[in-house]
């Protein structure tokens, strides 16, 4: 447990290490000082649970008493009963990194002690030892690999105590007053070397592994994956961390350049949520790229697809009553439409709204009775479909809905006809059967950039030029 609370100190860190590559990026993410301040409280209540394992080394010498000559001391067993940071702050030093800082923090330390001078006297008891007035600096400056995954080290750590007081329980403990300070002192430095060789050993051992589990790239289905990758170290300023990770969507199959660059992002001062992501619309469109290239994004409707109750069906009697020809050279057959987009899908993301202005071919067969497709015509459809986005478990899902239809003939193997008698159709065949398609994949929607046992609450997505903003508090566990 021990382990993963120790974690919640770098969460939020970890959490915003999302961006793009180049100039622009196509996922941002921000943590407030709000978020800050969370990952401190998380992270300081770990850390001093780790402080209070520290193996204290044993120690000994010698002192010289009038009429008795040189004494041996030993110090052993130290223990540390308990460990308290109750002050505590964190705060992001621009271009560097971030800084903790702990103040008024004590412990309390007990052990065994032995004095000895051959043949005249030897004894031993046990110590209790209070220090107080502990300060720990600690720097951490965070980067990111080759692969871009992120990484984490302790630029600097200090470590002073203002007070140690050590109380001996024993015989001969007068002896304890003739060399009070030199234990003390002892005592001191041993434990501020040790707290500051601590610190950078939990941040190698624990948080360098916990940041590992932030996904490079996420596969979503056969089709695609989105690179989640760093593509520079995350960037302190005075009010927050940023960091800039791809958020490329890429085919499974076949990687290629995307033939656009990410669009500006004016990123707005918000600080109410404790992390901030800005997903561009880049990221929305090399979706569609990917998906149009690997021919996902076309959609065949057949008869079995309509409701039994619907009056309206896919075969050629239907289609007969509005063009004839059809019904006369393919009389009683099934019918089958092949809907697919002339270009890859673009979202526009504007402060008011979502939407998509795509143009689709949708082709018409009759089937045969040998099972092979007889071609009727191809339309050409053009609309203008709003989105709707949010967030479902971490992930963001999205819905459509389709406006209305402009039609045009783009090709007949049956005769010229006049495409408004077809509108009633499309539009059933598009709004009953294509889009709850759609909106069921769209529904599965693609996770966020998240580390391990990281969960997001009270979640806020507002549109905005050329990206949405989303924000949310975090909790870990």
């Amino acid at each position: 447990m021990a382990h993963g609370k120790l974690l919640r100190a770098t969460l939020l860190v970890s959490l915003s290490l999302v961006l793009v590559e180049g100039t622009d990026p196509g996922f941002v993410g921000r943590i407030t000082n709000k978020g800050l301040d969370y990952a401190r409280q998380e992270g300081v209540t770990a850390l001093q649970r780790e402080l209070a394992k520290i193996k204290l080394p044993a120690f000994s010498g010698s002192f010289k008493v009038k009429h008795f000559g040189k004494i041996h001391y030993k110090f052993d067993s130290l223990q540390i009963r308990s460990f308290q940071l109750p002050s505590s702050t964190i705060a992001p030093i621009p271009n560097v990194g971030l800084k903790v800082s702990i103040s008024n923090a004590f412990a309390e330390i007990s052990g065994h002690w032995r004095v000895k001078k051959k043949r005249v006297l030897s004894d031993h008891g046990s110590f209790d030892v209070k220090i107080e007035g502990l300060s720990i600096s600690v720097g951490l400056q965070l980067g990111n690999d080759s692969a871009g995954r992120p990484t984490a080290g302790t630029s600097a750590c200090s470590a002073h105590i203002s007070s140690v007081t050590v109380h001996i329980h024993g015989k001969w403990s007068w002896l304890y007053n003739l060399f009070r300070s030199k234990i003390e002192s002892a005592l001191r430095s041993i434990m501020e070397k040790e707290v500051c060789e601590e610190v950078p050993k939990s941040v190698s051992s624990k948080l360098q592994p916990y940041l590992q589990t932030l996904p490079v790239t996420a596969k979503i289905d056969r089709v695609s994956g989105i690179d989640y990758s760093l593509v520079g170290p995350p960037v302190a300023t005075n009010n927050s961390l940023d960091l800039d990770l791809k958020g490329e969507f890429f085919s499974l199959a076949h990687r290629s350049a995307v033939p656009f660059p990410p669009p500006a992002l004016s990123f707005p001062v918000d600080h109410d949520r404790m992390l901030y992501f800005g997903i561009s619309s880049y990221l929305f469109n090399t979706a569609g790229i990917v998906y149009y290239q690997a021919g996902a994004l076309t959609y065949e409707i057949t008869d079995d697809m309509i409701p039994k109750e619907s009056k309206i069906r896919l075969n050629t009697s239907s289609f007969g009553s509005l063009v004839p020809q059809i019904e006369k050279l393919y009389p009683n057959m099934l019918m089958k439409l092949k809907v697919s987009p002339t270009s890859p899908p673009s979202l526009a993301i504007a402060p008011e709204s979502l939407s998509l202005a795509p143009t689709v071919d949708v082709q018409a067969f009759a089937i045969l009775p040998n099972a092979s497709l007889a071609p009727l015509f191809v339309l050409d459809v053009a609309t203008t479909i709003s989105a709707t986005v949010a967030m479902k478990s971490n992930n963001i899902v999205g819905s459509l809905k389709i406006g209305k239809l402009q039609m045009s003939l783009k090709h007949s193997d049956v005769g010229p006809f006049p495409v408004q008698l077809m509108q009633a159709f499309v539009n059933y065949y598009a709004a009953q059967i294509l889009l709850p398609q759609i909106n069921a994949r769209l529904a599965q929607g693609f996770p966020l950039p998240l580390p391990d046992h990281l969960q997001l609450s009270s979640p806020i997505l507002q549109p905005h030029q050329n990206f949405l903003l989303f924000g949310a508090d975090v909790q870990y566990g």
